[in-house]
């Protein structure tokens, strides 16, 4: 595919991916293409639709795959900046993959090849050799492997959630740094106190809503206690205020999403909570799959995020659910107090780079294996573990070799791609910015 012929190849991948919602906020979507016009991994992130597009055309390769492995619960946007610490539903710190948006059924091998890719975006941009690069890749490959193997034998040998009490080096900074953070902190920075009773503050990206709106707000709200578990189901119900907040970043373009400020488990104004209700989308790898179990498995779009991440992590926000408003389902869940995202700038040797993606690798393992016949939902029926493990294992060093040429191959890809999307960009060849 020529120079000028991929330039076409982008623009017609994001304006089918992204075209209703440029042509409803043209604004938002250009503060997004700015974004990702910073840098060949920011492009990467945004561009998932593109990505799809390739693993199902010129980069298709059905190796280490077969129909159970095609139809495993996968992340769908496993990059190297979806990681980050959450509050699970027993009370403890967890570093996992967060951000479910893109979620979906589809190859397991996609996932490790998306993030294999940024792995090699990452080692680029920090001037890493090709050979470091490989290590790297490799290391996560063989990490993920042995969790998956340890966990489909039995899990005795498997490490787990990465957590305080087993966490070492980087992560376990993140942790500690997520630790110090405190619900006050947080409603300190979006709420203020007026007469008494705290609000919201108004500021750059949000905005009051009017009295209907408010209503409707009021009714989503009271439909997604309903998709509350029982068990878990927390106790603060009275909302206090609403405000409409505007997304602004790389992957909430043009969005509106709801911030609901609820009263704590008392009186008392230190524990009130904060959970946003946003519009969900349809995920950029749900275009390339055409699977009608998997489509009609879901109510909307709102109900498979929410489904996808409870299917995901093994003990999710207790505040996760779903919704409807105005006909368009929805994502609820709680703006933690407690969420901190590894910071790759912070982490730049190979040594300390290794041990970063060993614990990832690890931590998409646990995530694969635990969307399963095992689980709540019957979805997945079979044992993912044990599917994958029995297809990688007929060619271990063929798998790991076959995902680093694909990381050294495709991050050369994205960081052409990145340059033809600046041009198209800059030359005003998207349709309606």
């Amino acid at each position: 595919m020529g120079s000028q012929s991929r330039a076409d190849f982008i623009i017609d991948v994001l304006t089918r991916e992204f075209g209703e919602l440029m042509a409803l906020d043209p604004l938002a979507f250009r503060r997004k293409f700015r974004k990702m016009a910073a840098s060949p991994f920011a492009f990467y992130r945004g561009s998932a639709s593109l990505f799809y597009a390739d693993l199902t055309g010129d980069h298709r390769d059905d190796s280490f795959l077969d129909e159970r492995t095609s139809r495993v619960w996968i992340h769908g946007d496993l990059h190297a900046e979806n990681f980050g610490t959450y509050m699970n539903s027993s009370g403890r710190l967890v570093f996992n993959v967060n951000d479910f948006d893109e979620a979906y059924v589809g190859p397991y091998s996609w996932d490790l090849k998306r993030f294999a890719a940024s792995v090699a975006l990452i080692g680029y941009s920090k001037a890493l050799s090709d050979d470091a690069i490989t290590a790297l890749v490799t290391t996560f490959a063989r990490a993920y492997l042995i969790e998956l193997r340890a966990i489909a034998q039995g899990g005795d040998d498997a490490i787990g959630s990465i957590t305080l009490e087993n966490a070492t080096g980087v992560l376990r900074r993140v942790l500690q740094q997520a630790r110090l953070n405190t619900r006050v902190d947080l409603l300190g920075q979006q709420t203020t106190i007026d007469d008494f009773d705290r609000r919201f503050s108004l500021g750059d990206g949000v905005y009051e809503v009017d009295t209907v709106t408010h209503a409707k707000v009021r009714e989503a709200f009271d439909r997604y206690l309903g998709t509350l578990p029982q068990g878990t189901r927390p106790v603060a119900m009275r909302i206090k205020d609403i405000k409409l907040r505007k997304g602004v970043g790389i992957g909430s373009a043009g969005l509106p999403s709801y911030n609901l400020l609820l009263e704590g488990n008392t009186e008392a104004l230190e524990n009130d909570v904060i959970i946003y209700m946003k519009q969900a989308q349809v995920p950029a790898v749900a275009r390339w799959i055409d699977d009608e179990r998997v489509r009609g498995y879901f109510q909307h779009q709102g109900h498979r995020t929410s489904e996808s991440q409870r299917a995901l992590q093994a003990h999710a926000d207790p505040w996760l659910g779903f919704t409807e408003l105005d006909g368009v389902g929805q994502l609820v869940a709680e703006v933690s107090p407690y969420a901190a995202d590894l910071d790759w700038s912070d982490v730049s040797e190979p040594e300390e780079l290794t041990g970063v993606v060993a614990d990832l690798g690890r931590a998409v393992a646990r995530m694969h294996s635990v969307a399963d016949d095992e689980s709540s939902h019957d979805l997945v029926d079979f044992s993912t573990e044990e599917a994958i493990v029995a297809v990688v294992d007929k060619d271990e060093a063929g798998f790991v070799r076959h995902l680093v040429e694909f990381a050294h191959r495709y991050g050369d890809q994205a960081r052409e791609d990145h340059q033809d999307f600046v041009d198209v960009f800059r030359n005003g060849r998207l349709p309606g910015l």
